[in-house]
């Protein structure tokens, strides 16, 4: 249904209404009585054998939605409609920001791929705190994705994630650092082993200062050298948070079906879908293997079908995340990922 009737019709609009139209439409299935059963029944894939205990966490399956589709936690509910096991909120920065000037996102249908330069464009961490605040907890696992305002200098970066961290720490059941986004000037720099050691170690020490620490991941691009990847394996394990999602989009622009001038009339920004699925899970099998697997890795980037997931697991990830997927395939493809991966076989 999604790729005859929907799909067509959402591809009409630009890719930012597509978005707003598509999260409109969820919402009704949660205010009308009854559809949000029918929606769950068609699209959510249930079983106990499903269930995986991670981190401290119980997740009732291993696929979840990757940051920047909620970005101030007003859909997740819905989201959990179609079957997600997790759902990662934000990029949330304490102040609230209004992004890129748009347009900001656009899709290569030639491609299955997306770019965006969406900026961090948020609500601000006070505005999802009261939201969290009015949800009643389910058995849905929530993770908080946290950044730093445009208009923060790197040198008082720490100062962001502190605040964001402590006023989410009650509402999240896990944290992401998310230093790797393309979209905020000099946010990658962060990613250097000097500053990420620091950040990471402010953030753990504010994290072991409670009672139940919670778990929290480093994000990062998926065009780091073998080099700095090696870095980033020594800085988690000498911080000692839990692990790594990779990856983030990138800035490269190789080996695209889309015409080279449409390419370059878009301009910059971060490329997410198929054409990242390689790249991605690359950089998963080289953390895997040189953290010799004692690193968990959470795989996204690119996955728009089963073997996409099936991929990402064998080559070390304990969970994968969606997002541009879902745009091309539709909501269906949640259910076809829990059905058809083996999520234990690395």
């Amino acid at each position: 249904m999604y790729k005859t009737l929907l799909k067509p019709l959402l591809f009409s609009l630009s890719p930012e209404k597509a978005h707003h139209f598509t999260v409109k439409l969820l919402s009704i299935t949660t205010k009308i009585p009854g559809l949000s059963n029918i929606f769950k029944g068609i699209y959510a894939q249930k079983g106990e054998h499903l269930k995986r205990e991670l981190f401290g966490l119980s997740f009732k399956n291993s696929v979840g939605l990757a940051a920047g589709f909620d970005k101030d936690g007003k859909y997740f509910k819905q989201m959990e409609n179609i079957g997600f096991g997790f759902i990662e909120i934000g990029t949330v920065t304490p102040k609230p920001q209004v992004g890129n000037p748009q347009p900001r996102l656009f899709r290569l249908p030639k491609d299955e791929a997306l770019i965006n330069r969406m900026g961090f464009n948020n609500e601000g961490v006070d505005a999802l705190v009261e939201r969290l605040k009015k949800y009643k907890k389910t058995d849905l696992i929530i993770g908080g994705n946290i950044g730093k305002n445009k208009t923060t200098p790197n040198e008082k970066a720490i100062d962001d994630y502190d605040i964001c961290f402590k006023k989410l720490f009650p509402y999240v059941d896990y944290f992401v650092i998310n230093v790797s986004s393309p979209n905020t000037p000099n946010l990658r720099a962060l990613q250097d082993k000097d500053p990420l050691t620091k950040l990471l170690s402010h953030v753990q020490n504010l994290n072991l200062g409670h009672q139940n620490p919670k778990p929290i991941f480093l994000k990062i691009a998926p065009d780091l050298s073998n080099g700095q990847l090696d870095d980033i394996i020594s800085i988690v394990r000498e911080v000692g948070i839990t692990g790594i999602i990779a990856t983030n989009t990138t800035i490269e622009r190789s080996n695209l079906q889309t015409n080279q001038k449409q390419i370059e009339s878009i301009g910059n920004g971060g490329l997410s879908g198929k054409p990242i699925g390689k790249r991605s899970t690359d950089v998963i099998a080289y953390l895997y293997k040189n953290s010799r697997g004692q690193i968990p890795i959470i795989g996204v980037g690119g996955i728009r079908c089963a073997q996409d997931a099936q991929d990402k697991i064998n080559a070390g990830a304990c969970l994968v995340q969606v997002y541009s997927g879902l745009v091309y395939e539709g909501p269906s493809l949640v259910k076809r990922i829990l059905k058809e991966v083996n999520f234990n076989k690395k």
